[in-house]
């Protein structure tokens, strides 16, 4: 079970800190990742400003992979060009993560979980990123065609050259990450985290994987708590024009929001308000709410953003009767066809 941390002063006075599984690390409560916003198509003095007061605010934790961008590859050197100017001297107080697992460079070496995918990968971000190690190296999606073990040796491989200190799994289903578990601690280096999409619009994981992560002593680190910012105040009133909806994203389009989706975020709001808090503050306690939930991964575009998510851990526990109350809005619709919103 995790356990719950806060620093006593300084930066890290109102972050909350969890341990990861049955690791010794903790990881802070909500961590900043840079899919979005950090790469070479973004302005970079926006990305500065905003991983700067991400670790202000006592984010210690920030979270990327190889293919990060536009383009791909430059977020980790966006990062690494801002670690260099400003965050050098605390890079013993910060929490490294990347990933390999998507394309990420032409030809049948530059994708999937083959040993020389992952650790030439893992080369190629560390010389973005101008470090010699990265805390957490994951392994982005399970292979169907390269042996488990191959994969998992070469993220054991990795460890024992001192290019990471820790493994994770993400995307990997219930079954598979218990398998991979079993071969890395028969390897001696035990896997300390696994990041799946998990929020109150995509309860996947609960049917299985937490179980599981908790059988093995595994952390969870949920990605898109926010649902791809559903569950903001964003689309509240519909699909402003400047608005990712409305735009070219492939990750949230229009008929995602469908009449449903819209109306559930409406009442979770009034469940907010009626809390204090905002929809995204709500969305963040509610997927805090297991112990087995490590971390909130979360994105950000603005300062106020990551000033939010950290002011939800001022209020997460959520009451029998909030929670039943969410679990009543959360009702799956009847089967049948549903028009977009």
């Amino acid at each position: 079970m995790s356990s719950m941390y806060q620093a006593a002063s300084g930066r890290y006075g109102r972050m909350r800190y969890r341990r990861s599984g049955i690791s010794g690390l903790r990881l802070p409560a909500i961590s900043l990742g840079l899919w979005h916003n950090f790469g070479g198509a973004n302005a970079y003095g926006t990305a500065r400003g905003l991983i700067r007061h991400a670790f202000d605010a006592g984010i210690t934790h920030f979270d990327l992979a190889n293919n990060y961008g536009p383009p791909p590859g430059s977020a980790e050197q966006t990062f690494g060009q801002i670690l260099a100017a400003d965050l050098r001297p605390y890079r013993d107080e910060i929490v490294v993560s990347s990933k390999a697992g998507y394309t990420m460079w032409d030809g049948p070496y530059g994708d999937w979980g083959s040993r020389k995918y992952l650790i030439s990968s893992l080369d190629q971000s560390l010389s973005r990123m101008k470090l010699d190690y990265v805390d957490i190296f994951y392994h982005h999606r399970f292979d169907p065609e390269t042996p488990l073990e191959e994969t998992m040796g070469a993220l054991d491989h990795l460890v024992r050259q001192g290019k990471a200190l820790y493994v994770g799994l993400s995307n990997y289903d219930a079954d598979s990450t218990r398998q991979a578990s079993a071969l890395l601690k028969r390897f001696g280096t035990p896997c300390l985290i696994h990041q799946p999409r998990y929020s109150m619009l995509d309860r996947g994981p609960e049917a299985e994987l937490l179980g599981v992560l908790e059988e093995e002593g595994i952390g969870c680190i949920a990605y898109s708590p926010l649902a791809k910012g559903i569950l903001t105040d964003r689309y509240l009133q519909g699909i402003p024009a400047d608005s990712r909806a409305a735009g070219s994203s492939v990750f949230l389009q229009p008929e995602d929001l469908t009449k449903r989706v819209l109306d559930q975020a409406r009442a979770l709001e009034n469940t907010a308000s009626r809390r204090g808090q905002k929809l995204s503050q709500l969305a963040l306690a509610w997927a805090l709410r297991f112990d087995t939930v490590t971390s909130a991964l979360i994105g950000a575009s603005r300062t106020g953003q990551i000033d939010d998510a950290v002011a939800a851990l001022d209020n997460l526990p959520l009451s029998d009767e909030e929670l039943a109350e969410i679990e009543r809005i959360l009702q799956p619709e009847p089967a049948g066809e549903e028009p977009p919103a």
